[in-house]
């Protein structure tokens, strides 16, 4: 025991160094500097008086402001920190989780009465779902309260955030003191990791230039200056502008760095509060072209490939025109399918194809048709040990008691469907009886239109578990499109091997980098200088190709309006945010998962879209866009797979009504409604309500009654049903471009903000 005590405290102290040496070098001079975002969860809770308030420090401090950003950067350089405050634009939705995905620490503003109002409450909920990092509480204002009633309040406000924040502390935000407490407090806790943005180089950006190109005003070159986060940045890899999509870079320069700890440095670039970050970038880029050095460029060897879909070849897989080898191949094989078999004299080479051995026909008919064809054989027999006799006297009895047998079947047809008519008026009954039930994937069978037409492509299965099902059976165009790993969690963890052992060569975590991105739209740059954020995510091998990917979720409790699938939802997967209409599938562990026609809310439930790769994990967000523009949160989860070949049945359940109940059969009727389509479906195995298995056995007159053998007596309020099955598949309705939301308002708002919707 005091070995392994020893050996566990060797390796905490291991891991202290790590630990240290990271929390050293947020906010350093060498590191990136602290990334604060700023969220108000109240229409009363202003981020104006804490930036201002955050900004009275002591002279040692030296403030930067950043214009119309909405924030500022404090320098303290006799604490050798460096922070960065942004504020989230109050009721935008996508600024709130854009800057929380690179945000170091989130600091909450509270009201200090309610604490959050409803669109606090439903911007907590994203949050939480995307992925938190390190927070803090603060609460300005409530002075003017009696000290009584200040007390109460914040009683009250504490017991209210328990729930979300269980072990948060509250920092009331009115005095300077108070405010140094806060960035102590932001400054020393612990850093909570998001393990999407971990493996994966990222930027926020701090000032950014619009160059357009020669051909056309509206796609140029966007510089974006910033600082690296994350991991190391490669200039040939792939970048994703967070909104905007995929793109390549050619260049990556180093800077003079604008909030360097140096005082002579920070005088050098002092911008004026009065003017822009974009402005300040473009105008004062000739003024630092000569400190400005390239750190690297593009090697087109090496860079990765914008190409994110196959091109399928359309003459693939056609038929040509046979070789000698085939040809001969399939004379041996006609000849080796030959049969011989016993045929009456006179009887032509057409004639005898159409004559079925035993073997055959015994495959397909029952107990009491095998007996009738044996007789027939033995009157086949007969008719060949007789010589004298012509083949004209032979084929007369055939003719004859073929004409027997089908005159008794016709007049047993005629007296069964005396009574027909008034099967449909029982059927209108039984259907409103039905509707109450609402049995899951129960369909009426068409009476306009053939059974065997209408579910043509569906078959049937004697185990959903374990019957086998090819997973590259009728692929659909689509397919062709997309990538596939041969093993995709061989392939992440090998990638994220080297990730950890290999080091990269570029830009190092901390460093003021401009990355010159090629070929990006204008509306980037009109974006940012709107006071949107502009955040950029380097891509790993891969990433940008489409295929399959399926989430994980679970209904969310604030939503409950029914979502049907192949409805189109809005995405926010780990960096990306798209549109797709999904599949919901059940989770299970099988090789086949059903499909779900809505989005069930007491269970976990698989999404399925086309969409590009992305490594897990990563959370995701699904939203449902309202007509008045507002989106609600549906679902909640995270990134199961990358897979193409994961089968997602679906099933339709057809229903029949007992009509004469025997000892172990049953006459079922409703079902079907022509004879043709009782034969059809005869091989698949029926099932009632109450448990009970069986099959068809044969057909009853000429509008869809049957005869069925069960393993045990019906009961009258039994149901029979018939299950089919069907592969589906995701629609590519994949759309990288999201419409930005409405901001959300309050409950007692909702109603003003949707009148004046509609007038418009």
């Amino acid at each position: 025991q005091d070995r392994n005590r020893t050996g566990a405290g060797v390796h905490a102290l291991q891991l202290c160094p790590q630990v240290l040496a990271e929390k050293r070098s947020l906010g350093s001079r060498d590191g990136p500097p602290h990334l604060v975002v700023l969220v108000p969860l109240h229409t009363r809770a202003v981020a104006h008086d804490t930036l201002r308030l955050l900004q009275s420090q002591d002279s040692a401090v030296v403030r930067v402001d950043e214009g119309r950003a909405g924030g500022f950067a404090l320098l303290c350089p006799r604490l050798k920190q460096r922070w960065r405050f942004v504020t989230a634009q109050a009721g935008d939705l996508h600024a709130v989780l854009d800057l929380a995905k690179v945000a170091d620490s989130l600091l909450f503003i509270l009201d200090p009465a309610d604490g959050w109002d409803s669109a606090g409450e439903h911007c907590l909920s994203c949050l939480f779902a995307q992925g938190l990092p390190s927070y803090a509480l603060a609460v300005p204002g409530g002075t003017d309260l009696p000290p009584k009633k200040r007390i109460d309040a914040r009683k009250k406000l504490t017991k209210a955030i328990e729930k979300r924040f269980p072990e948060a502390k509250l920092f009331p935000l009115n005095t300077e003191q108070e405010s140094l407490l806060l960035l102590r407090q932001l400054a020393t806790q612990k850093q909570r990791h998001l393990a999407f943005r971990d493996r994966r180089a990222h930027l926020l950006a701090y000032a950014a230039e619009f160059v357009p190109s020669q051909e056309s005003d509206l796609v140029g070159t966007l510089k974006v200056s910033g600082f690296v986060r994350g991991q190391t940045l490669d200039v040939n890899s792939l970048v994703h502008i967070v909104g905007h999509g995929d793109f390549q870079m050619s260049q990556v320069d180093a800077p003079p760095d604008p909030l360097s700890l140096n005082p002579r440095v920070v005088k050098g670039q002092k911008r004026s509060q009065d003017m822009e970050v974009q402005d300040d970038s473009v105008n004062g880029t000739d003024e630092m072209e000569e400190d400005v050095k390239v750190l690297m460029k593009a090697d087109p060897n090496k860079q990765e490939s914008l190409q994110s879909e196959v091109v399928p070849d359309p003459m693939e897989g056609e038929q040509t025109w046979p070789t000698e080898e085939e040809l001969q191949e399939a004379e041996a094989s006609l000849k080796a399918n030959r049969r011989v078999v016993k045929v009456p004299k006179g009887t032509s080479k057409y004639q005898a194809a159409w004559i079925v051995d035993d073997g055959e026909e015994g495959n397909q008919e029952d107990d009491d048709d095998d007996d009738g064809d044996d007789d027939i054989d033995d009157m086949m027999e007969e008719a060949v040990s007789q010589e004298g006799e012509s083949s004209e006297e032979e084929e007369e009895p055939a003719e004859e008691e073929c004409e027997t047998m089908t005159v008794s079947e016709c007049l047993r047809d005629d007296q069964y469907d005396e009574k027909v008519e008034e099967d449909g008026q029982m059927l209108e009954r039984y259907k409103q009886e039905r509707m109450d039930e609402m049995f899951p994937d129960e369909v009426d069978t068409p009476r306009d239109v053939p059974a065997r037409v209408r579910f043509q492509k569906y078959r049937g299965l004697k185990s959903f578990r374990t019957s086998p099902w090819d997973p590259k059976e009728n692929l659909p165009r689509d397919y062709a499109r997309i990538f596939q790993f041969q093993d995709f969690s061989r392939t992440r963890k090998h990638l994220f091997r080297q990730i950890e052992k290999e080091e990269t060569e570029g830009a190092s975590v901390g460093w003021y980098v401009t990355l010159h991105v090629c070929n990006v739209p204008v509306s980037v740059m009109e974006s940012f200088k709107e006071g949107k954020p502009l955040l950029l995510f380097s891509l790993l091998p891969h990433e940008q190709k489409m295929s399959v990917l399926n989430f994980l979720v679970r209904r969310h409790p604030s939503n409950s309006e029914p979502v049907r699938a192949k409805e189109e939802l809005i995405f926010h997967c780990g960096f990306r945010r798209f549109r797709a209409s999904p599949l919901f599938s059940q989770h299970t562990s099988a090789d086949k998962h059903k499909l779900e026609r809505f989005l069930r809310p007491d269970a976990a439930l698989v999404v399925t879209v086309y969409a590009p790769i992305t490594f897990p994990p990563a959370s995701v967000l699904l939203f449902k866009q309202r007509s008045n523009g507002m989106h609600d949160l549906i679902a909640t989860g995270s990134l199961l797979s990358v897979d193409p070949d994961r089968i997602v049945i679906k099933r339709l359940v057809l229903s029949g009504h007992p009509f004469k109940i025997f000892t172990k059969t049953a006459v079922v009727r409703y079902m079907f409604f022509n004879r043709e389509d009782v034969m059809w479906f005869k091989p698949v195995e029926l099932r009632t309500k109450w448990g009970r298995r069986g099959h068809i056995k044969e057909p009853l007159g000429t509008h869809g009654h049957m005869k069925c053998h069960f393993d045990g007596q019906l009961k009258s309020q039994d149901t029979v049903l018939l299950n089919l099955y069907k592969r589906v598949f995701p629609k590519w309705t994949y759309d990288p471009h999201v419409p930005e939301p409405v901001p959300w308002v309050r409950n007692d708002e909702s109603a003003l903000l949707v009148q004046e919707v509609e007038m418009e």
